[in-house]
């Protein structure tokens, strides 16, 4: 599949790329990363291969990220109309100042003005709240990204890392007030982080928001990089976002990802990719690169089927412990309402509780 071949965000008209060109990687001022002309090599290369959806924050290295695609793209008009430029607001950029971040108004509305400028761009095609600030009430962002939207700053909107209450009861709030919703979430999802399947997912289903995954490497724990062999011997460029991650689940599942990668001839980065690509609800995963032979790497996982069977492995081996009433649900419900009949295809398992016939009930 190509980075052309477009799919839409959510219920929305936005066409974007299967695969999104996550920026948190651009610039050097958290220490790692790409130089700024590394990274718009990595830019250019994207959009030359078709790509179109672009992901950053106003926090990211510092506010040089949106720099350094506002450099490539403010000043190239047909580039600029091309593309599908995502930012978040929330991150606060001054230290003591506690109205420059969080999601209230007067922080959004400066936010976006400020993101505005690095990008040099007069419109955000998307606009993300980074998190959920527990401390402003949910209809004063709703409204305040509305207005943006009325004023022709933003296009849409979407949530990043916000709970499934939280995010439903936004959008509850804007239909019902005729304000723009929300069309996408933003979420952590790889073969080590699935928790999301309890309730973001189904949420994101029954809503209709398309799901872009950030970290489907788990912060480059499975890149391939990391393996038995050399533990504790290569120190991770993410520090302890990835540290914490190499536990003897994920060398398990990394020795699995280069068993299929082998033999597929692929690597194990387009194989953990790959799965999150293709997962229920999800519609445009977030690829970082800090090189451009990651990037191809990573893009090549559009040219990836994983077989049923590598995809039930890898399923099985990763399963999420969900809470409560998950296994009730799926299990002991089903038992309760339909005993032993077919519907929609899975037969429930029999209810010893349940009548025998319909002449045993009251």
């Amino acid at each position: 599949m190509p980075l052309d071949h477009f799919v839409t965000l959510g219920r929305s008209g936005l066409r974007v790329s299967p695969l999104c060109l996550g920026t948190m990687t651009f610039g050097q001022d958290w220490g790692w990363g790409a130089s700024p002309e590394e990274s718009a090599q990595i830019l250019a290369r994207y959009l030359d291969l078709g790509g179109n959806f672009i992901d950053t924050a106003n926090v990211y290295t510092k506010g040089h990220s949106e720099k350094i695609i506002g450099d490539h793209l403010g000043k190239a008009t047909s580039k600029r109309q091309r593309a599908v430029i995502a930012t978040k607001f929330f991150g606060s950029m001054r230290t003591g100042d506690p109205n420059s971040g969080g999601a209230g108004r007067k922080a959004i509305a400066a936010a976006c003005e400020q993101s505005l400028r690095r990008l040099q761009t007069d419109y955000i095609d998307l606009y993300w709240m980074h998190c959920w600030d527990r401390n402003t009430p949910i209809e004063e962002t709703m409204r305040a990204l509305d207005d943006l939207v009325a004023a022709g700053k933003i296009r849409y909107i979407g949530f990043s890392d916000t709970p499934a209450w939280k995010t439903m009861e936004a959008q509850m709030i804007a239909k019902f007030r005729g304000w723009t919703p929300l069309i996408a979430l933003q979420l952590e999802y790889s073969l080590l982080e699935r928790t999301i399947e309890g309730e973001l997912i189904p949420m994101a289903l029954d809503q209709g928001l398309g799901v872009t995954p950030w970290s489907p490497l788990k912060s480059g724990v499975l890149s391939g990089k990391y393996t038995r062999a050399n533990a504790g011997q290569r120190k991770a460029d993410r520090g302890e976002w990835a540290q914490s991650a190499l536990t003897e689940k994920a060398y398990a599942l990394i020795d699995e990802l280069i068993e299929i990668a082998q033999r597929l001839e692929s690597t194990p980065a387009r194989v953990a990719i790959s799965w999150v690509q293709h997962r229920p609800g999800v519609a445009a995963t977030i690829i970082g690169a800090r090189t451009l032979q990651q990037l191809e790497d990573n893009l090549a996982a559009l040219d990836l089927t994983l077989s049923a069977h590598d995809e039930q492995g890898l399923e099985a081996r990763t399963a999420p412990t969900l809470n409560f009433p998950y296994e009730f649900i799926n299990r002991g419900a089903p038992r309760f309402s339909s005993s032993g009949t077919t519907i929609n295809g899975v037969t429930a398992e029999v209810n010893p509780l349940a009548p025998a016939s319909e002449s045993d009930g009251y």
